[in-house]
Parts: C-alpha cells; sequence; structure tokens
C-alpha cells in the first residue's frame, strides 16, 4: 500500500482464502469513507460491476478477489472491464484442480480458456512468488487493460532466483530453465505445473535427453511479442504443454505431432497429490511424452 496508495481492494466474502487484505488496509463502510478494502459480501458480479465504477471514476486502481471458478459469475463485468479499456485487476485464486477437495463445482478447469479468448484481458497464472510480483507490475502498467491474476491455492516453490532484473512475465514466456547441450525437447508450462516440468527436465537429464523449461505466465502478452523473440524462446524442437486445464488455449503453439499434458474434462474431489496423479499432471507423465515425441 505505501508503495501504490491509490490501490482500492476488496473480495467476495473470500478475504482469508484470496489473502487479498493487508495489514495497512483499513475497511470501507459507512463509518469510514476513507478506508482502502471493502467486503462485497457474497455478490461477485456486484463486485465486478462496482470495480469498473471506481475505474470510471479515476483516482482509485480497484482490485477484488475470488475464487477462479467464480468468474462465472463476473464475466459480463469482466467484459466490460475489456471493453471500456478500465485497469481493473481481478485477483482470482484456487486456480485448479490443485484446490482438491471442494471438488469439481469448484475445480476451474475450462476457465484459463475461456478468459484467453477475451479481447483486451490480460490473463496472468504465474508460477511463483517472482512472477506473481512481476504479473502484479505489469497488471498495474497496464492503464488500458484490464488482468486476471490466476493464482493457487497450494504453495509453490520458488524457481526465479536472481534474475530480477528484468520483468520477464511482462513478456509473456521466457525460457525458466535451459538444458546443458542441445535441445531434444521444449517444455511450456504455466503456475503450479512449472515445478513440474522442471521435476521432469530432470529426469529427462538422467535419461540424456535435453529438455528446456519455458514458463508461459500470460499467454497474451507472449502472442504479442516479435516473432524473433517467441522462436528463441520456442526453439524448433517437439513441444509438450502441461496445465492444469483445457488444451484450447495451447494450440497455437503446438503441432500436431506435439503434446497437451492437463485436464480433459471436469475435476474430482480428492487431495491434491490423488488428484494430479489421478490425471496425468505428473513429470512421469511428461517423460513419458518426451520419449515417445522424440523418438
Amino acid at each position: 500500500m505505501p508503495v501504490c496508495p491509490t490501490l482500492f481492494g476488496g473480495s467476495a466474502d473470500l478475504t482469508g482464502s484470496n489473502n487479498t487484505r493487508v495489514a495497512d488496509h483499513t475497511i470501507f463502510d459507512h463509518g469510514n469513507y476513507g478506508g482502502t478494502y471493502i467486503h462485497y459480501g457474497v455478490r461477485e458480479h456486484g463486485m465486478a460491476a462496482a470495480m469498473n465504477g471506481i475505474a470510471l471514476h479515476g483516482g482509485a486502481i480497484p482490485y477484488g478477489g475470488t475464487f477462479m471458478v467464480f468468474t462465472d459469475y463476473c464475466r459480463p463485468s469482466i467484459r466490460l472491464s475489456a471493453l471500456m479499456e478500465q485497469r481493473v485487476i481481478y485477483v482470482m485464486t484456487h486456480d485448479s484442480i490443485g484446490l482438491g477437495e471442494d471438488g469439481p463445482t469448484h475445480q476451474p478447469v475450462e476457465h484459463l480458456a475461456a478468459l484467453r479468448v477475451m479481447p483486451n484481458l490480460f490473463v496472468f497464472r504465474p508460477g511463483d512468488a517472482v512472477e506473481t510480483a512481476e504479473a502484479w507490475q505489469t497488471a498495474l502498467e497496464a492503464k488500458a487493460t484490464p488482468s486476471i491474476l490466476a493464482l493457487s491455492r497450494q504453495g509453490l516453490a520458488q524457481f526465479r532466483h536472481g534474475d530480477m532484473a528484468e520483468n520477464k512475465t511482462a513478456k509473456g514466456a521466457y525460457v525458466a530453465v535451459d538444458c546443458d547441450g542441445a535441445r531434444q525437447i521444449t517444455l511450456l508450462a504455466s503456475g503450479s505445473e512449472v515445478g513440474i516440468a522442471i521435476e521432469a527436465q530432470k529426469q529427462l537429464a538422467d535419461s540424456g535427453i535435453n529438455a528446456a523449461v519455458v514458463s508461459v505466465p500470460c499467454l497474451d502478452l507472449f502472442a504479442m511479442q516479435d516473432a524473433t523473440y517467441r522462436q528463441q524462446v520456442l526453439g524448433k524442437t517437439p513441444r509438450i504443454a502441461v496445465e492444469a486445464g483445457l488444451r484450447q488455449s495451447w494450440d497455437w503453439l503446438l503441432g500436431e505431432t506435439d503434446s497437451f499434458i492437463g485436464m480433459t474434462g471436469f475435476g474430482a474431489s480428492a487431495p491434491i497429490d490423488d488428484l494430479y496423479n489421478h490425471f496425468g499432471i505428473t513429470a512421469d507423465a511428461i517423460v513419458v511424452a518426451a520419449k515417445r515425441q522424440i523418438g
């Protein structure tokens, strides 16, 4: 808040789960019109509509949180944020089957793909704390484009260390972990699946296969980069995309012989590790697919 005092936060009755309130926030209500955080209640569409109004009024940068699956309720207002070119930031947590026992009603599988097709909307799915900070920076600097920050429920291992001079998330995708020697296959992943791809890379290296891991926190921004940069990142080798969602938004990066490891239907109710194993979103599955592709 001291760094960006114009931020005006809130949540649709999920503050404790979204972690959208910080210590410097005071509550906006009838007794304190100077507050910087609002409890919107269980009204996701109303929250999103109100944030559009705050952005249009000017003077504050609104952000609000709920679960990723509830973007269904917010969608009309998200679309208007994009259409009206307003800097509204949607913090959507519990972004995959990784939320576990809440089950398929709360597990978003089609939502990333559905949001990525919306014009003038940045959909970020960061894979660690550095990418999350970079996504926030990029969203704040996008004065005519709203943003979705799709964040996991589970804690994620840090894979960015000591390379924070450049906002790599702002380019949409980048080589997170390169290989030793000539690249034989490229592993593309977003969010919580970047760590799985890095583990697969280690296993492939043990088998003498050189794989590069490309983190793709924002497909929208990557599509906006020039062809030379995209080619440098993607290389000319076979590709495997990994995401705990549906495939459709990745198809422009995948050829007919490339692979996608993710969801093909709805989720299920079980602990997170059981779910990832059940649906085959694992390092072992990536290794099998990689060996198959490169023969």
